[in-house]
């Protein structure tokens, strides 16, 4: 698959998370590409999760089985990305503990974190790992970086696995960050790979404050393996304002939402389960 290829379908998907639907005929237009060509792409997309094919064109799947390879998942929603990672990096305190997973929005945050002192930073991320590695050489922070064991994932670029797990629980942690795959009322926080989910779930379970970075294409997604269900988290950073229902779904369960700006993310508003709201 060609590199056009791959960005006409990020550009797709992108049309897609903010229309809802896409057509086939306009999207021949605007890549100046022929009909079946758009078609075999949104086969292609079918196949693997990320929407359902009607007639002329396409729809948002509400179920995804399988997600695109770490490298391309950077370059998506990058800005909105950037701007969660700066916002959830904020929340780190002086001589904190924490875990990381092997998100692309983790990823962002880890390059985020600025003149904290004294932290312990583990991780099951090979690119988070080296990323907080060249920031500790730049005295970006100070502090020290753990590497989790396990099998390494040439797909996710991560360490997953029982060994890790058993890690998990010999140590006290004061904040776990966690990617996920999809967010959905009844399934909660899900994620596409089994092993990625059980690390996950194990970060959660070990840490005293569980914060979620997810933009705003994961909401109303479920995907393959459980996480942990909603109420387990403390937090939830994201791109957007919650709407009114999820609002009202989160207030019940206690978990406040931290909306980034994308447009300058240096501000962020937290709206917290007793519906107030303040900026911070």
């Amino acid at each position: 698959m060609s590199v056009l290829a791959e960005g006409r379908k990020l550009q797709i998907l992108s049309e897609l998370e903010r229309e809802g639907k896409v057509m086939v005929v306009p999207l021949a237009r605007q890549f100046d590409v022929s009909t079946e060509t758009i078609r075999r792409d949104l086969q292609v997309l079918e196949n693997e999760g990320h929407l359902r094919r009607v007639y002329g064109g396409a729809v948002k799947s509400s179920f995804r089985s399988d997600e695109a390879p770490y490298n391309l998942r950077q370059k998506m929603y990058a800005a909105e990305k950037r701007a969660i990672g700066e916002c959830a990096a904020r929340l780190i305190k002086d001589g904190g503990t924490i875990v990381i997973d092997g998100g692309t929005t983790t990823l962002e945050m880890a390059q985020a974190i600025t003149g904290r002192r004294g932290l312990t930073i583990l991780t099951s991320s090979l690119p988070l790992a080296a990323c907080l590695l060249e920031a500790l050489n730049r005295e970006q922070f100070s502090g020290k970086v753990i590497m989790l064991g396990g099998e390494v994932s040439p797909r996710q670029h991560s360490i997953t696995g029982i060994l890790g797990e058993r890690m998990m629980r010999g140590f006290s942690i004061d904040q776990a960050f966690i990617s996920v795959g999809g967010i959905s009322w009844a399934q909660g926080f899900t994620d596409f790979d089994l092993s990625e989910a059980s690390m996950s779930c194990a970060f959660a379970e070990a840490a005293q404050e569980v914060i979620v970075l997810a933009d705003h294409s994961k909401f109303g997604i479920n995907t393959f393996a459980p996480i942990m269900p909603i109420e387990k988290c403390d937090y939830i950073v994201s791109d957007q304002v919650p709407s009114l229902q999820w609002q009202e779904h989160l207030r019940k369960r206690k978990v406040e939402w931290i909306a980034a700006s994308v447009d300058n993310s240096r501000s962020f508003a937290i709206l917290n389960s007793r519906e107030e709201s303040s900026d911070v």
